[in-house]
């Protein structure tokens, strides 16, 4: 499969099809290896997921959003029957 090289910016970039994208299960912010193949080649791979990353990503969003009450609690104390 042919790739066009397109100017982005300052920076030159590969647009890859959707079908590729699909089948390594990347999305928009993703980060992939690229390395170059002793034969002259470009090898691009979706990088192995860091769980501690994740980790600590996570732990910052959850210190960003305080906890309140409980929605159930609210709707049962406002409940007519």
């Amino acid at each position: 499969m042919d790739l066009q090289v397109a100017k982005w910016g300052n920076s030159l970039a590969l647009r890859i099809p959707c079908e590729i994208v699909r089948r390594l299960g990347l999305r928009e912010g993703a980060t992939v290896q690229a390395q170059l193949t002793v034969d002259g080649g470009l090898s691009i791979r979706p990088s192995a997921w860091n769980r501690k990353a994740f980790a600590h990503e996570l732990a910052e969003a959850a210190d960003a959003m305080p906890m309140s009450e409980s929605v159930m609690e609210q709707a049962r104390s406002q409940a007519r029957y």
